[in-house]
């Protein structure tokens, strides 16, 4: 759940890529299809080569927009005519808008690569994907803690405490980092079964009186709270102006490294709480009115080919699903208990549910009362 945007020099590349290409491809129906594609991603949820490798092998020329949250995409996708053959969104988002008709079914031959991923992964997605006949798994993460390591320690005198949603979830705690920056999820559909979780409800829980205790909970720490955002956290933990952070895996592994290239002395980490976090898959589907389908299931069969999977992880540092990209993914990596948990950690995560849509106007109202302290 997160795309380093496209600097100038990549955009020159992708120019130069689509010189000399054919401007059509043929469509489902035998027609002409322009050899263009536009995909909608979360920010920071791409390598860098990714697609100008798909224009030089394709000439498939791509219009790429990116996104910070699932509600942000589900609005364009719910009210149609989005303009995007690929989108992203993640799997709990993904198995209600399936109901809502708002996906093309997949044509299976045309993915080859499909025979590359992990049989486990797409076990699990089948739940809210019966048949994976919608979506292919992208990327896989878990939501967690991002910390200054420094000034955690600083503060309580070791790391421990954050190993623990105990440092989010009790003003004790938290209260002491108000004056270094605290960042939020701008997402009610991260936080609130997080909170649940912490208070050992079913995080899956549509109960009124319960998700009204979880919002009374990050209520209660609200005061304490410098942002809500879902993306802006990654510069903040790197140049050292938010010293925690609750966010995606990755995201908070980029924030880390970008601190270390920079060498500016922050020292950012990531943790699982050990009471459990969330694990969550992000799905490539295509929108049912997508003008370019062919080109959508290029791309698509493109990012499942092992080397450019391994390439997508070793450059943002979330898990992919592709089995073969495993062994070409950075050593340092897949042997990182926070990208690739192990399966005592990987026993205590919860997914999320698909909500009703009841349940998401409460979740709705309830966001709006948290942010704006009411």
């Amino acid at each position: 759940m997160k795309l380093r945007l496209l600097t100038l020099g990549i955009a020159a590349t992708l120019l130069a890529a689509c010189g000399g290409k054919d401007d059509a491809a043929q469509g489902p129906g035998g027609g002409a299809e322009e050899k263009v594609l536009n995909v909608y991603n979360y920010s920071d949820y791409i390598a860098e080569d990714t697609i100008p490798g798909f224009t030089e092998q394709t000439g498939i020329r791509v219009t790429y927009d990116v996104y910070d949250s699932d509600e942000v995409l589900e609005t364009k996708l719910l009210a149609g005519s989005s303009g995007y053959d690929v989108v992203v969104p993640t799997l709990n988002f993904f198995g209600r808008q399936i109901q809502a008709g708002v996906f093309r079914k997949l044509d299976k031959s045309r993915i080859p690569n499909l025979a590359n991923l992990d049989p486990k992964v797409l076990e699990r997605i089948a739940g809210q994907d019966p048949g994976n006949e919608y979506g292919v798994p992208y990327m896989m993460g878990t939501t967690g803690i991002g910390y200054n390591v420094d000034k955690i320690t600083e503060i309580f005198g070791s790391t421990d405490v954050a190993d623990s949603w105990d440092l989010v979830f009790k003003p004790e705690n938290i209260s002491k980092l108000k004056d270094c920056g605290v960042t939020l999820l701008d997402t009610p559909a991260d936080m609130l079964p997080i909170a649940l979780h912490y208070l050992g409800e079913d995080p899956h829980s549509e109960d009124p009186e319960k998700l009204q205790k979880a919002a009374d909970l990050i209520k209660s720490i609200r005061p304490y709270v410098q942002n809500f955002h879902s993306s802006q956290y990654v510069s903040s933990l790197a140049n050292g102006s938010t010293c925690l952070a609750v966010g995606w895996s990755g995201d908070i592994i980029q924030a880390r490294d970008r601190a270390e290239e920079a060498e500016n002395g922050v020292n950012v980490a990531y943790s699982i709480p050990k009471e459990g976090a969330p694990q969550w898959f992000d799905m490539l589907a295509i929108p049912a009115d997508a003008k370019h389908p062919e080109n959508a299931y290029a791309f698509i069969n493109y990012l499942l080919e092992p080397q450019v999977a391994a390439n997508n992880t070793n450059y943002i540092q979330y898990a992919n699903p592709v089995s073969a990209a495993t062994p070409l993914v950075d050593e340092a990596i897949r042997n990182d208990p926070t990208i690739y948990p192990p399966e005592d950690v990987a026993e205590r995560m919860f997914t999320y549910a698909i909500n009703s849509p009841e349940t998401d106007k409460l979740y709705t109202r309830l966001w709006t009362e948290i942010k704006t302290g009411r």
